[in-house]
């Protein structure tokens, strides 16, 4: 396994692709969806266009799927939901299908959605996407952050390094063989300075302080909690990500 992280959609490669991508927006997009199906959602479908997003959910019943919207870090006006993990409870989503937009995941998963493997992860899920990879062993990875409107975000980075962390640790890969990139070692290097105080990480990051600034504060403590859900949540389709099964 041969590991490259970009830190935004936009430093990306579109020609030589990893075999697996995985997309990280921490804050919130990848940690929601995570939530969403492991509390029971049909799928997520994901969408950069607001207007192909509702287009597209015309088609299913209305009993059967919730449009979550989300620009700067707010609701959209008329959508059922925002891009708060607290409004995917059970009683709220399973077996519904949900059809999301955000300002900058969205857009991280569309630009590796033609790539064999498509993963979406966040600090909640990092060990179930690390054991995901040491078990299917891609030859090459690709980590792509989210960032903030083309720009690099602390969060997404942290994230990538953690997961880079842990599957340096138990691959045993030379790290001069496992990195891809400079931003791999980078990645790592963020991560074990503030792996005890990533709660503190995010809300020091100037989208945690957008969300701050929006109310937006019990989100920040759930999306910095590491390894509480067991939940791969993998493209199954161009743009339909559901819940892996071993």
């Amino acid at each position: 396994m041969k590991l490259f992280i970009y830190h935004t959609p936009e430093l990306t490669p579109t020609d030589n692709l990893p075999v697996c991508a995985i997309a990280v927006d921490v804050l919130r997009a990848t940690t929601t969806m995570a939530t969403a199906l492991n509390n029971g959602a049909e799928a997520v479908q994901v969408f950069s266009d607001l207007d192909k997003l509702m287009a597209e959910s015309e088609k299913w019943p209305a009993d059967k799927r919730i449009r979550a919207g989300e620009r700067g870090g707010a609701k959209v006006d008329g959508f059922d939901m925002g891009n708060s993990p607290f409004d995917c409870t059970p009683e709220n989503i399973e077996g519904k299908r949900i059809f999301i937009s955000t300002t900058n995941g969205t857009r991280a998963l569309q630009r590796v959605e033609t790539c064999r493997i498509v993963l979406t992860a966040a600090l909640i899920n990092r060990k179930a996407v690390v054991q995901f990879l040491l078990s299917k062993q891609p030859e090459t990875i690709g980590i792509v952050g989210s960032g903030w409107e083309g720009s690099y975000s602390l969060e997404d980075t942290v994230c990538a390094g953690a997961i880079a962390h842990s599957l340096l640790t138990e691959s045993g890969i030379p790290a001069t063989d496992f990195a891809g990139n400079d931003e791999v070692f980078a990645a790592i290097a963020l991560y074990l300075q503030w792996q005890n105080q990533l709660h503190q990480l995010l809300e020091s990051a100037s989208h945690g302080q957008r969300l701050l600034r929006l109310g937006v504060i019990e989100d920040l403590k759930y999306c910095a909690q590491t390894d509480i859900l067991d939940v791969v949540p993998i493209q199954r389709e161009l743009g339909v990500l559901v819940k892996n099964k071993p």
